[in-house]
């Protein structure tokens, strides 16, 4: 960000009391879920020397986008927990309305996490607590609190 004004896409860790606060934020709603799987990783790993194992696909379908938010970035802390994967890259090809609600399909880029460098506390869960996913004018931008 330079003169106070921050990029069309981003995200950030914000200082938060035992947890992990992120922000995010882009013109579309694919590409702020997909920044707040960024910000989530970069909250806990380093990853620029980690082993690429392959491609995973994760579809999710919820009753709104915050949920589809939740869902994602809980698909990540389980295939971390399960797998012991965390993404390198991330990228949300579809949103769409259903009759169950809303779905999300996105590709994610997996790296073995034993090749990653810890640099803050795992993931356990995300939180529902003062969740927010909303679009307006300048785009779409997301707050959301992870518990580690």
């Amino acid at each position: 960000m330079t003169g106070g004004q921050r990029s069309a896409s981003g995200h950030r860790a914000v200082a938060h009391t035992a947890d992990l606060r992120l922000e995010a934020w882009s013109p579309t709603v694919a590409g702020c879920v997909t920044e707040a799987v960024r910000a989530l990783v970069e909250g806990f790993a380093d990853t620029s020397a980690a082993r690429p194992v392959g491609d995973r696909t994760c579809e999710v379908t919820a009753a709104t986008d915050e949920d589809l938010l939740v869902a994602v970035l809980e698909e990540v802390v389980y295939r971390m927990d399960a797998d012991g994967e965390i993404p390198l890259d991330t990228e949300v090809f579809e949103i769409r309305t259903t009759a169950a609600g809303r779905a999300l399909s996105a590709r994610l880029r997996m790296a073995d996490a034993d090749t990653a460098e810890l640099v803050g506390a795992v993931p356990k869960a995300v939180s529902l607590h003062d969740l927010h996913l909303r679009g307006g004018p300048g785009g779409w931008s997301c707050r959301v609190t992870v518990d580690v």
